[in-house]
């Protein structure tokens, strides 16, 4: 499976200045697992709402596809497991004998370029509650995937699998894509190569805070952080063989 990674380097350092490089890796899709972050059926914002409804059939197409050639599925909704036991699924990843992940990497953990103090809702809904009951219900869970929102558990379930780069969709890039157990950053720092799905996520962020941007370029911006500090990019495309 042929991946085209996009990313950010700053060719004279201090200069903040990055140049957009790519280069193209030929994964072995048995090597390859796709991982999904807090896909909910529901959420506070309906803003966010929305555009996860927009984005569901697509990712689910890419799945499809992706799963026929063999590519790993971790579905990891947070806080939702109750909806999930005793499905097939989520057994698969409980039954996963343990590996100790290594002490972490040192990395850096620059700022992020966008505001999003207030909860980066960009429709003006009422304060932040735990809207979400289980995965959006246009994706579907084959027997033969995982579930989980464990980050030590799915590294466990990488390791057993012998899965070399974790393709990472879903939201919102600036919070749970990159903060939860299982995101960017924490696998990162255990060494896991990750890849940013770009077109298959979103971030929370409000226009009417600071950089004073659209949401779209609001979520171009962090995507472009990851690229420069934590990992490539790919497009959804690359996944479906």
């Amino acid at each position: 499976m042929l991946l085209r990674l996009r990313s950010r380097v700053e060719i004279w350092k201090g200069s903040d200045a990055w140049t957009e490089v790519h280069q193209e890796e030929d994964v072995a899709p048995e090597r390859l697992a796709i991982l999904l972050c807090d896909l909910w059926d529901r959420h506070w914002c309906a803003g966010a709402a929305r555009r996860v409804d927009e984005m569901a059939p697509r990712i689910n197409t890419v799945l499809g596809a992706a799963r026929s050639c063999g590519v790993r599925i971790i579905h990891a909704p947070s806080e939702t497991m109750a909806a999930y036991e005793g499905h097939a699924a989520r057994r698969r990843a409980l039954a996963t004998a343990r590996t100790a992940p290594p002490a972490p990497l040192a990395l850096s953990d620059p700022p992020l370029p966008i505001d999003d103090s207030d909860g980066g809702c960009d429709s003006g809904e009422a304060p932040w509650y735990r809207a979400w009951t289980r995965q959006h219900s246009s994706i579907e869970i084959a027997d033969t995937d995982f579930v989980s929102d464990d980050g030590r558990e799915i590294y466990s379930v990488l390791c057993a699998e012998g899965i070399e780069r974790l393709a990472i969709m879903g939201v919102h890039t600036n919070m749970c894509v990159l903060g939860r157990s299982f995101g960017i950053r924490q696998m990162a720092r255990w060494g896991v190569r990750c890849l940013l799905v770009r077109d298959l996520t979103d971030a929370m962020y409000n226009p009417e805070r600071h950089p004073y941007v659209s949401h779209a370029r609001g979520t171009e911006l962090v995507v472009e952080h990851i690229e420069r500090h934590w990992c490539p990019s790919i497009r959804s495309g690359d996944l479906e063989g």
